[in-house]
């Protein structure tokens, strides 16, 4: 009866993130694309009116730039989640090796890394291996990796870390940039968040790793994330080795 009981109200608190999720996932979109679509659509008059010059027009558009690739990035994250939602999805559980990870996103990261001076390495069992979902674990530290790039600064490291603990495998990505203060990772998975800006003026809303949290919980894990201003972050997911 008990374990019926924990297992029931394990499906509430599912039920009530899918909730929160899917609500500040219409937030976000709605209110970034009405900004992005009414500062363009002012620009665009304000031209045709006369009230800036050419020159000025033009000095805006980088601007433009950046918060169009902001509002695509949050429609390409959705996009991704949504493949989740819909259509039966189910979890196929595949053996992966880790160190096929650490490879695949060195190679997909290449441009990124030699832009910044970044070294990637590996730390771990290079046999280790688990068994989960080859979509869902592939879009998770894509985006955890990407966000690793975006708060470094030019020469720094970042690490790709394994380790096995009894029945679970925790791999964890360890930048040494930006990182965030306190208050700034307590409020990492709520929807007032302000934007996050990278070490090269990348622009991001904190969508990212709302979608990463609700796909870790697709697998059964947990994720942790320790971060300290000017010290970097470590952003960690437990999985079940299966």
């Amino acid at each position: 009866m008990k374990d019926q009981i924990n297992e029931l109200q394990l499906k509430i608190e599912r039920l009530e993130n899918e909730i929160s999720f899917k609500n500040g996932l219409i937030s976000i979109l709605s209110h970034d694309s009405k900004e992005m679509f009414g500062n363009f659509l002012w620009l665009i008059e304000a031209l045709e009116d006369k009230i800036i010059v050419e020159a000025d027009f033009f000095k805006l558009l980088p601007q433009v730039k950046s918060d169009a690739q902001k509002n695509l990035q949050t429609i390409q994250d959705s996009t991704t989640w949504l493949k989740t939602q819909y259509g039966n999805f189910q979890i196929k559980p595949v053996k992966i090796m880790v160190t096929d990870l650490f490879h695949h996103f060195e190679e997909k990261y290449a441009v990124k890394l030699k832009e910044k001076n970044i070294k990637f390495h590996f730390k771990g069992d290079p046999d280790a291996f688990l068994l989960t979902d080859r979509f869902l674990l592939e879009n998770v530290l894509d985006k955890i990796f990407n966000n690793a790039i975006k708060y470094s600064s030019a020469g720094q490291d970042i690490y790709f870390q394994q380790v096995t603990e009894d029945d679970q495998v925790i791999l964890s990505v360890i930048d040494f940039g930006m990182g965030m203060s306190e208050k700034s990772l307590s409020m990492i998975y709520t929807y007032g968040n302000p934007i996050f800006q990278g070490t090269a003026g990348e622009k991001g809303v904190g969508l990212s790793l709302k979608i990463v949290k609700n796909f870790v919980s697709l697998m059964r894990g947990n994720i942790d994330i320790i971060s300290s201003e000017n010290k970097g972050t470590t952003v960690s997911i437990f999985l079940p080795k299966l």
